[in-house]
């Protein structure tokens, strides 16, 4: 294993939030993979080392107050409660100080969300099966619950770095499945590229907007990223295949 180790790179993410409710993006700077998955790969079911994944998880849990809780995640829209804690689910929510919410990704999107209070919190993995099945409403419903508030105008949502609107191309079965839900999406969410017949851009940050503004949250913040042409700093497993995983994390300290 090699022993080189660079200083991780984190990003914060800006949004309104409580002081007591911390987040934090990790890049792929720092850690010790090695090429495909250089350098802070978190993924442990990607083909890395599991040693270096390892080592590569104790480097990120020194800026954090416990180990995160890694799910297992299958593009699905099951929500992880502190009542029913579930290891294969898409999203999880807490009202638990310092338990460390994770979402690791390459490409999907990581949606962070809290309370204005900060009594709440919640991360969600929305790919575009998961926007479009719901899993960005279902980990809304799970925070209400947690608050006893059927409000969500008190929730604060973040869209983490994801593939962006100009790298994402889809088939017509991705805009058929949006179109069979049935669900409200802007038309900009599918833009036809000019001589592919069938090919559209799909743009995942306006489909989370949507989304998420149909269950009343009205503050959104993010979604200014694009995994696959931030290649320094990103994982992206639409441009590399073989590839890491960095992970989008959120806490609530007392």
């Amino acid at each position: 294993m090699n022993n080189y180790v660079s200083a991780l790179k984190l990003l914060n993410p800006e949004w309104p939030v409580p002081l007591k409710v911390k987040s934090v993006i990790t890049t792929r700077e720092g850690g010790i993979s090695q090429p495909p998955f250089q350098y802070l790969n978190l993924g442990d079911h990607v083909g890395d080392d599991p040693k270096c994944v390892l080592a590569n998880r104790a480097l990120l849990s020194n800026f954090l107050p416990n180990d995160p809780i890694w799910l297992n995640q299958v593009h699905g829209v099951k929500v992880s409660t502190p009542d029913a804690r579930a290891h294969e689910a898409d999203a999880i929510v807490t009202n638990k100080s310092n338990e460390v919410l994770a979402i690791m990704t390459a490409d999907c999107l990581p949606v962070l969300f809290a309370t204005e209070s900060g009594d709440v919190i919640g991360a969600a993995h929305a790919g575009w099966r998961g926007l479009c099945n719901g899993v960005l409403e279902n980990t809304v419903r799970e925070m209400r619950a947690l608050f006893g508030d059927n409000s969500s105008k008190n929730i604060l949502a973040w869209l983490g770095p994801a593939i962006g609107p100009t790298a994402f191309e889809v088939g017509a079965d991705v805009l058929k499945a949006y179109q069979d839900a049935k669900i409200i999406f802007p038309n900009q969410s599918f833009v036809a590229i000019p001589n592919k017949p069938g090919k559209y851009l799909a743009n995942l940050y306006l489909l989370a907007r949507s989304r998420l503004e149909s269950v009343g949250l009205n503050q959104i913040y993010g979604g200014d990223f694009c995994t696959v042409n931030q290649k320094d700093q990103f994982f992206s497993y639409r441009r590399d295949g073989l590839t890491g995983r960095f992970a989008s994390l959120i806490w609530k300290s007392q």
